[in-house]
């Protein structure tokens, strides 16, 4: 028996004690969560049982972001206890943007915890599940699993940040200094460049600090300077903070769509794409910057803990998860077995 965690409807976690099937799927192993962390998406659906219009259809377990201890390695060559670093996307592997390396745009990808994949794929919010072993990466002994659930997202605001070209010298600004914001801050400034970040909340700003930013900018009190970034990645997922991003660039310069910028009445000042010639660059999940984010966690130079805001055991699901909904959280919420 274990514990597991299950949304039944909009902000109503459900927590269960649930059974191993008896057989492991034959390209699967079996794991024991070591972490996991909440992500934006994991509150959209807590929220709404929904998220960017993809509704789920039946209770799911939550969670995508996870590292774990392998507890029968299957035939594929772990070893018990190993730690393991885990991508969630489990792509087709044979399609034409398979093959070229873009998993991320497989038209047939499957993703635990969500409602794109049909029928769902419980996620990582649960003490013991099974999970294809090709997604499985093994780690040194040494790593902090805490700050090895990191590698997902941190992929994520990698490969945005590498989507809008940043490099070694660029003025870059980071709009939203919520995990993902954070993570782009650690992201633009591990390629060397100089990061300036926005946020409401001071504390969010000094968490940004920590891990690289420069300068900060506490939205409503100052502002950054106009028309002066290489760079902006937009981490809110505010209309608003999409505006100030067009305001901030510099002419000719891109901005970075890391969040999903809900749909809302207000206006978004487009005309400004073409008068400065703004490139608008999106990203979603990430393809290579997995194992760059692996390398960077290992390498021991990001302090994760200035960025980690509470620890939850599973059968606090629903607790982590009204921390993140109520915006008191300043970084990530993880979630640890009992």
């Amino acid at each position: 028996m274990y514990v597991k965690s299950l949304l039944s409807a909009a902000r109503d976690i459900r927590i269960e004690q649930a059974e191993m099937p008896g057989e492991i799927a034959p390209d699967h192993v079996r794991l024991r969560l070591a972490t996991a962390s909440i992500c934006g998406t994991d509150m959209h659906y807590f929220r709404h049982f929904a998220n960017a219009g993809f509704f789920l259809d039946n209770p799911v377990t939550l969670g995508h972001e996870a590292c774990a201890y392998v507890e029968d390695a299957n035939g594929h060559g772990f070893r018990p206890g190993q730690l393991v670093a885990i991508n969630p996307v489990i792509e087709c592997g044979t399609c034409a943007k398979c093959r070229a390396g873009d998993i991320n745009m497989c038209a047939t990808k499957r993703f635990p915890g969500s409602a794109t994949t049909k029928p769902h794929i419980d996620g990582f919010f649960r003490e013991r599940f099974d999970f294809p072993a090709r997604c499985c990466h093994a780690v040194a002994e040494t790593i902090n699993p805490d700050h090895l659930t990191f590698a997902e997202p941190l992929a994520c605001a990698m490969h945005a940040v590498n989507r809008a070209g940043v490099s070694p010298g660029d003025r870059v600004l980071v709009t939203g200094c919520g995990p993902m914001g954070l993570l782009a801050t650690v992201g633009a400034a591990a390629k060397g460049a100089e990061v300036a970040v926005t946020d409401l909340k001071t504390a969010a700003i000094e968490a940004a600090w920590a891990v690289g930013a420069s300068a900060g900018y506490v939205t409503g009190e100052d502002s950054p300077e106009r028309a002066a970034y290489d760079v902006v990645i937009e981490a809110s997922g505010s209309p608003h903070a999409y505006n100030q991003a067009l305001d901030a660039v510099r002419y000719q310069g891109t901005i970075g769509v890391l969040s999903l910028i809900q749909p809302s009445e207000i206006p978004i000042n487009l005309h400004l794409n073409a008068l400065k010639e703004v490139r608008s660059v999106g990203s979603i999940l990430f393809t290579r910057e997995f194992a760059d984010a692996v390398a960077l966690i290992a390498g021991g130079e990001v302090d994760f803990e200035a960025i980690t805001a509470a620890r939850f055991a599973v059968a606090e699901t629903q607790a982590a998860c009204e921390l993140m909904a109520d915006g008191r959280a300043v970084g990530k919420v993880l979630i640890k077995p009992a």
